[in-house]
């Protein structure tokens, strides 16, 4: 059964949402069923309800389920951050990648539930004493009854299946179709050379200790969303160190593509802003402004938006309808947002990125694109 309330009915989106979810079985396993409820930010307004019967279950893959309706159903009212509330300790820990999944029925399940959580900008789990999951706790109990009384029964059962995983929706605003490839934009974590503010391009300093703290924090953000499908780093080390961190933390490998390394500053490799301007004061001033002047013996943002271009057609052929952690710097970073904007090259002067921040642009089949995150550093 499916019911939305609420004065958001029919407006498309909320930026923030709550998900309470609850799960349970008569026997464990018995008849079981789900609930899930979605709240506003504000936890005034229910904007939509979720609850089924799904045959006999244990109590944990009944919990799993109603917590894949809750993020469904935050999906399509097209929010980007949600609150998740459970009484379900285990759930929680999961995933919130504190603890690992090892049950075999529960496997499939966290994996869609980390797919459907990774469509979000955000998504916070939180645990919640079962009087303060109520909401939820009723629409459960009133689908095991039913599950348990079938004949009787108002909600449809569902056989105890792993339901697939749901095809990405566009913003609806976009007129985009299919299902995007979801590139999660991690820069890598500090170095020395961005600690005194130097032109870092082909250079290849090591992440300082902090780095290293930043790469982790950034890896554990990522294994507890979860639902990512590759890792693609630039060549350089100190992205490869942030990408290694991240991929074992997804148990994933990390593929290396030429195109993702930093902008070559030439000459001005390893200078400071304020050296680069002394050293070629008309030059550097020109290339603060004119994307197609290249610093002496390196390259112009136009020769680095040649590049990523390529890089975005290889990332998009190569994982459709997949989310690709993307690790790399901030020329190429800028760029492909700049790519999923549509937007000038302004953008580069004007957008800041700090290290180990992650941004998120989706693009398309039918070439439409979207940006769904800039700069987020929470998780650090």
């Amino acid at each position: 059964m499916q019911r939305d309330h609420g004065p958001y009915q029919g407006i498309g989106s909320v930026s923030r949402v709550v998900v309470e979810a609850d799960g349970g079985s008569r026997g464990n396993p018995g008849p079981a069923g789900y609930g899930a409820v979605v709240f506003d930010s504000d936890h005034r307004a229910v904007l939509a309800e979720r609850k089924a019967s799904i045959g006999r279950a244990t109590n944990n893959v009944a919990e799993y389920r109603g917590l894949i309706a809750g993020l469904t159903a935050a999906a399509e009212l097209g929010a980007a951050e949600v609150d998740v509330r459970m009484d379900s300790k285990l759930v929680v820990e999961q995933m919130s990648g504190r603890w690992k999944v090892k049950h075999p029925d529960m496997i499939p399940l966290a994996t869609q539930a980390r797919e459907l959580a990774s469509r979000f900008s955000h998504v916070n789990y939180t645990w919640v004493p079962r009087a303060q999951n109520g909401y939820a706790d009723r629409l459960a109990n009133e689908a095991m009854d039913a599950a348990a009384n079938p004949v009787g029964a108002t909600e449809k059962a569902e056989a105890p299946t792993t339901p697939k995983p749901e095809t990405p929706k566009a913003p609806g605003w976009t007129g985009a179709t299919g299902a995007p490839t979801r590139m999660l934009l991690l820069r890598h974590g500090q170095t020395p050379l961005s600690v005194e503010r130097r032109y870092s391009g082909r250079g290849n300093p090591e992440l300082t200790e902090l780095g290293r703290g930043q790469a982790s924090a950034a890896a554990q953000m990522l294994a507890g969303r979860g639902g990512v499908s590759a890792v693609v780093s630039s060549p350089l080390g100190r992205a490869r160190e942030t990408a290694a961190a991240a991929a074992d933390a997804l148990n994933l490998p990390v593929t290396v593509h030429e195109g993702l390394i930093e902008t070559d500053f030439g000459e001005w490799e390893g200078l400071t802003f304020k050296e680069a301007a002394e050293r070629d004061i008309d030059l550097h001033k020109n290339w603060l402004g004119d994307t197609s002047v290249r610093p002496p013996g390196g390259e112009s943002f136009d020769d680095v938006r040649t590049r990523i271009a390529g890089v975005r057609d290889d990332l998009t052929t190569q994982y459709p309808g997949s989310n690709v952690l993307v690790v790399s710097h901030v020329t190429p970073i800028k760029t492909l947002l700049q790519f999923a904007l549509d937007s000038g090259p302004s953008l580069l002067y004007r957008l800041h990125l700090d290290l180990a921040s992650l941004s998120i642009a989706e693009f398309y089949p039918d070439g439409g694109s979207s940006v769904r995150l800039v700069n987020d550093t929470s998780y650090l």
